[in-house]
């Protein structure tokens, strides 16, 4: 099974000098929990979660309108082609211990976004299980 079958295609992202507000009102409108952020040429360059914006900003007592998502974001970003197979995506997303992956196009650019939701969906509960597994064990 192919990344393309699982992702999800064209996610909303930003720039680095977004501020966090927007980023947190595009992760209301488009029901998700990640914003990648990308420069001008639509390639990543790092990536926000709604935990990023808690901890980063909310938490750190920072005005949401003031912090840009460069100031919270995680960088470098993990990614993979988006002609990768989805056990290519899950082994890279256990040994980095993350729950969402970028995907990118031949030229680097963003086109898609696969979450632990998205494989669980796929309907292949030995992947789901796997995968829940890998990011969820302590690193040692």
């Amino acid at each position: 099974m192919d990344i393309r079958s699982v992702m999800t295609p064209d996610p909303a992202s930003c720039q680095a000098d977004t501020p966090v507000r927007e980023v947190a009102r595009l992760m209301l409108e488009n029901d998700c929990g990640l914003v990648p952020v990308i420069d001008a040429a639509g390639k990543p360059i790092g990536t926000v979660t709604d935990r990023d914006v808690a901890l980063r900003v909310v938490a750190e007592g920072r005005d949401p309108q003031q912090c840009a998502a460069k100031d919270c974001m995680t960088s470098p970003v993990s990614s993979v082609q988006v002609d990768s197979s989805l056990s290519d995506a899950i082994q890279l997303m256990e040994a980095e211990q993350i729950r969402r992956l970028l995907v990118v196009d031949q030229e680097g650019r963003l086109c898609g976004v696969v979450a632990q939701a998205d494989v669980a969906l796929s309907g292949r509960d030995r992947n789901t299980a796997e995968l829940l597994r890998g990011v969820s064990e302590p690193k040692h």
